[in-house]
């Protein structure tokens, strides 16, 4: 008997219903042995205090070991090709940030994984929020002080960064274009140091990650103009928010949890749960203000539409740059 389109849609519905049945089979037994979380910095980093943190109410919720696996080097892209390569079964998974998923893929060729495609996005875990700072010296009290004393200096106001193509450079691109001015660029080998000549009026300002200023904010070396959270974001002092100067401005790092994709979704689903109820925790809270993180959970849908907007915020800062991916 020839094999009829009628026939072909049957086996389709029945495909279909198989894997449903199968995915929530998994779903009832899943977890039944450890979870391997990767990170792809050193320990003792941002991303290796939180994934630890949030690994260990993830352990509490689901009654399994989380281990977390510091897999550094080459801008966390190692720990990221590695997940993106594994098996979607919800036993490995990525402690995933910024610099590996938004901006690698656009600087390195050796990133070979794209952030849309090759994973399954479970949920954001924290914002990392970036602050505003100058030389109290300079004759500015706000951003919008800040801003026009840029322009009145035409190019003769300098923007210091931790290196070309580093989270500060990048955030303080994206601020320039977003604000309508231009500072002359000056990298440094490194946060501390981009931060350090800021201090020292070598340079005007910096949009810096905020654990790198804040104490110097408190000893009054630093100026704080601003943050780059969502206006009414809490945990960065007084500071109103950039997006109060130039509006619609957000420039916040993020560290979120990512899987390989064809993880099933009943999978990802419950451990979007678990990532928003280890969010409540009170080591969690603790551990995320010692390294100057927002907690900030999310579905997938949300987590998708937050990274497409930085990944195309962080390709116009690249290409206002001149970088060409190495």
């Amino acid at each position: 008997m020839p094999f009829r389109k009628s026939n072909l849609g049957i086996f389709k519905k029945f495909m279909l219903l198989s894997l449903l049945i199968s995915g929530a089979a998994f779903a009832q037994t899943y977890p039944d042995k450890s979870i391997k979380i990767l990170q792809g910095f050193a320990p003792g980093g941002n991303a290796d205090a939180i994934a630890r943190a949030v690994g260990g109410e993830i352990a509490k919720s689901l009654g399994q070991a989380v281990v977390v696996d510091a897999q550094a080097g080459a801008g966390g892209t190692i720990a990221a090709t590695t997940v993106a390569k594994a098996k979607p079964d919800g036993y490995t998974l990525l402690i995933g940030s910024t610099t590996a998923i938004s901006t690698a893929p656009l600087l390195q060729k050796a990133a070979r994984y794209d952030p849309l495609t090759d994973f399954e996005l479970i949920s954001l875990v924290a914002l990392l929020p970036n602050v505003l700072v100058c030389n109290p010296s300079l004759p500015v009290k706000t951003t919008k002080d800040l801003i026009a004393y840029a322009k009145s200096k035409g190019d003769k106001s300098n923007m210091a960064s931790a290196g070309v193509g580093s989270a500060s450079h990048l955030a303080g691109l994206a601020f320039q274009s977003a604000a309508g001015f231009t500072s002359l660029h000056v990298p440094y080998k490194g946060g501390s140091q981009g931060v350090a000549s800021v201090v020292s009026g070598e340079t005007d300002w910096v949009l810096t990650p905020a654990p790198a200023a804040m104490s110097l904010v408190a000893g009054e070396r630093l100026r704080l103009l601003g943050h780059s959270m969502p206006a009414g974001a809490a945990g960065i002092g007084d500071a109103p928010s950039l997006g109060s100067a130039v509006p619609g401005f957000e420039f916040a790092g993020w560290i979120g949890l990512l899987a390989p994709k064809g993880l099933p979704s009943v999978i990802s689903t419950a451990l979007a749960e678990t990532v928003q109820k280890a969010l409540q925790a009170r080591e969690v809270i603790q551990a995320f203000e010692t390294n100057g993180a927002v907690p900030s959970s999310s579905s997938g849908i949300e987590f998708r539409r937050f990274l497409e907007k930085d990944i195309a915020t962080n390709k116009k800062a690249i290409a206002m740059a001149g970088i060409q991916p190495e």
